[in-house]
């Protein structure tokens, strides 16, 4: 990387960190962010996979992954405005790609399922969050603006504009509405158990109010 595009990468990430994470309180914190440390690393042993020097690759990815605790293999491929906040524990697989404006947090599994070859790990579209210790296993696609609530075990196709969650996840439709990157947030998603509950408690409710008209 040379001293130019290193100066660009600080910049876009600075722009980046402060945009995703509001504890940071200056913009000289983004050489302390794990992600920081990662991603950088992850550049410059991509380059050397792309060029078929996979064991100095994969030194740089292993070294970065013990300093840092976010394992990307070098051969993942990446988008922009790619951010993991905090990122203890992330590991993202082989073939993984990444779109664009995706963020992940601590915790997260782009792996594969141990059955495929070739392509074995996800894609995730653009503008996809991954929530805290999430596992998304298997060679299928995230759809560009969904959800991946914190805890889920995904092992299959994701549409777009969706959100999941459980174990293993269940979509849930969000009407095709995009979900803007600004309105990413953890906590509030939908709970599929406690709607089908409510759903049922509903359905008891309207019975028994059925059976209580009847002469």
């Amino acid at each position: 990387m040379s001293i130019r595009s290193y100066i660009t990468f600080v910049k876009e990430q600075m722009a980046l960190i402060k945009d995703r994470d509001p504890a940071m309180k200056s913009k000289w914190e983004v050489f302390l962010y794990p992600s920081f440390k990662a991603l950088r690393a992850y550049e410059k042993s991509h380059r050397l996979y792309l060029k078929g020097k996979y064991y100095r690759a994969r030194r740089i990815s292993e070294r970065a992954a013990r300093k840092t605790g976010i394992d990307i293999h070098p051969g993942a491929t990446i988008g922009k405005n790619f951010f993991i906040d905090h990122g203890t524990g992330v590991v993202i697989g082989e073939t993984t790609v990444i779109g664009d404006n995706v963020m992940l947090f601590q915790g997260v599994t782009l792996g594969g399922n141990g059955k495929e070859k070739g392509k074995r790990h996800p894609t995730l579209g653009n503008n996809v969050m991954v929530s805290a210790g999430a596992k998304i296993l298997g060679s299928f696609t995230i759809g560009d603006n969904s959800k991946i609530g914190a805890g889920s075990v995904v092992l299959k196709e994701v549409p777009p504009n969706s959100t999941v969650v459980g174990v293993p996840g269940i979509v849930v439709k969000r009407d095709n509405i995009r979900v803007p990157v600004s309105d990413l947030d953890q906590i509030h998603l939908p709970d599929p158990v406690q709607n089908e509950i409510a759903a049922l408690k509903r359905e008891i409710e309207e019975i028994r109010q059925e059976i209580g008209q009847r002469p």
